[in-house]
C-alpha cells in the first residue's frame, strides 16, 4: 500500500520509464546540439537562452507527470490522475512551442536535414495537422473520450493504453496550441481575434466535463488498486477530479488568452492603433488622390535611358506632399458645402 500522497510523496516516490527517459535525454541533447550550433555559427546572435529555459522546463514537466509521485499515484487517486492529464495536456505542449523546436532546426541544420526538415514542415501532412480547426476537434474529442466514455475504463486497466493515452495528451496538446501561441514556420498565420475565439470555444468543454465529473455518482467509479491512506472515498476522488478539470483548465485557457492578448499588443503589424491608422491613410488617400497622386510632368529636355537601362523614377513618387493633399482636400470639402443646400432655401 501506498503512503499518503502529497509533496513528499511527489518528491520520493519515483517509477522508472525506459522509453520516457530516452525520448526526454534524446530531445534535451538534441535542442543543446542545435542551441550550441547555432551560437558557434552566430556569435552575435545566439539562441535566447528563456527559449531553451521552456523547451527544457516542459521535459521536465514531462519527467514530472509520468515518473514522479505523480505518476505512481495516477493509478490509484482520480484526481493525481486528472493532475496528470492537465500537465501533460495543457502545461508541457506551450513549454515546448515556446522553446520553437522546429525553427532552432532549421537554424542549426545543414543539407539534407535542412531541406528535409523544411519540406516536412510544409507539406500537407503537416499544414492539415497544424490547421486549427483540426486541432481544436482534436483537444474536445480528446477530452470527452478519456474522461466521459468506455475508454476511460480501458485506460484504467490497461497499461499499453494508459501510456498511449500520454502520447495523445502531449500531440494533440503540442497540435492544438501550436498556431495559437507558437510562431514557427508553419502555413497557418491565424489572426489575433480567432486565437482568442478558439481557446474560448475550448474551454465550456473542460467546463462540461468537469462538472460532469463533479456530479458523479457511485456507478462511475473505476475500481482501483489498494487506495493510500488518508485517500478520499471514491466517489469524492471522482469528485476532486472533476473539480481540478474544471477550475484548473479553464484557468489555465484563460492565462494562454492573456498571452494571446500580451503577443497581439506586441505585434505592430496586427495592433488597434496601427490598422486605424492604415484605415485613415487609405481613406484620405481614395478623397484626395485625383489630385495627389497626379505625376509631376517629365522636363523635355532630360534625355531618353540608354539601351538596357531601366526608366528613372521621378522623385516624388510615392512620396506625400502635404500641401497638394490639403489643397486637395479643401477642394473636396468645397464640394460637399456646394452639394448640401442652405436651411430655409429651395432648389431652383
Amino acid at each position: 500500500m501506498l503512503p499518503a500522497f502529497g509533496w513528499h510523496a511527489v518528491l520520493t516516490q519515483w517509477q522508472f520509464a525506459p522509453v520516457v527517459t530516452v525520448a526526454v535525454i534524446l530531445a534535451a541533447a538534441g535542442y543543446l546540439w542545435g542551441a550550441w550550433r547555432v551560437a558557434r555559427r552566430h556569435p552575435a546572435r545566439p539562441w535566447p537562452w528563456w527559449r531553451t529555459t521552456a523547451f527544457l522546463g516542459g521535459l521536465a514537466v514531462i519527467v514530472l507527470a509520468t515518473q514522479s509521485g505523480i505518476g505512481v499515484y495516477d493509478d490509484v487517486l482520480a484526481w493525481v490522475h486528472m493532475v496528470q492529464h492537465l500537465l501533460l495536456l495543457m502545461v508541457a505542449p506551450p513549454l515546448l512551442i515556446a522553446g520553437q523546436p522546429v525553427t532552432l532546426l532549421l537554424h542549426a541544420s545543414r543539407n539534407p536535414l535542412h531541406t528535409w526538415a523544411k519540406r516536412a514542415v510544409r507539406s500537407r501532412i503537416a499544414t492539415f495537422l497544424t490547421w486549427p480547426p483540426v486541432g481544436l476537434v482534436a483537444y474536445c474529442a480528446t477530452i470527452v473520450g478519456t474522461h466521459l466514455t468506455a475508454l476511460s475504463r480501458l485506460i484504467l486497466q490497461n497499461q499499453t493504453l494508459h501510456n498511449a493515452e500520454h502520447v495523445v495528451y502531449l500531440v494533440v496538446g503540442y497540435l492544438f496550441f501550436l498556431p495559437l501561441l507558437g510562431q514557427e514556420p508553419i502555413k497557418w498565420r491565424v489572426p489575433y481575434p480567432i486565437r482568442l475565439l478558439i481557446l474560448a470555444l475550448a474551454m465550456p468543454v473542460d467546463t462540461f466535463t468537469g462538472l460532469v465529473l463533479l456530479y458523479a455518482n457511485q456507478g462511475d467509479v473505476v475500481p482501483t488498486g489498494p487506495r493510500p491512506t488518508g485517500a478520499p472515498a471514491p466517489v469524492q476522488d471522482l469528485h476532486w477530479a472533476g473539480s481540478i478539470m474544471w477550475i484548473g483548465g479553464d484557468a489555465l485557457m484563460l492565462v494562454y488568452m492573456m498571452i494571446v492578448l500580451w503577443m497581439w499588443a506586441r505585434d505592430d503589424r496586427a495592433s488597434l492603433g496601427g490598422w486605424l491608422e492604415a484605415a485613415r491613410r487609405a481613406n484620405f488617400e481614395e478623397l484626395v488622390g485625383g489630385r495627389a497622386r497626379t505625376p509631376a510632368p517629365v522636363p523635355q529636355h532630360q534625355s531618353a535611358p540608354a539601351p538596357g537601362q531601366s526608366e528613372p523614377a521621378p522623385a516624388n513618387q510615392g512620396a506625400i506632399d502635404d500641401d497638394e493633399h490639403l489643397a486637395a482636400y479643401n477642394e473636396y470639402l468645397a464640394r460637399l458645402n456646394a452639394a448640401t443646400p442652405e436651411p430655409g432655401r429651395r432648389k431652383p
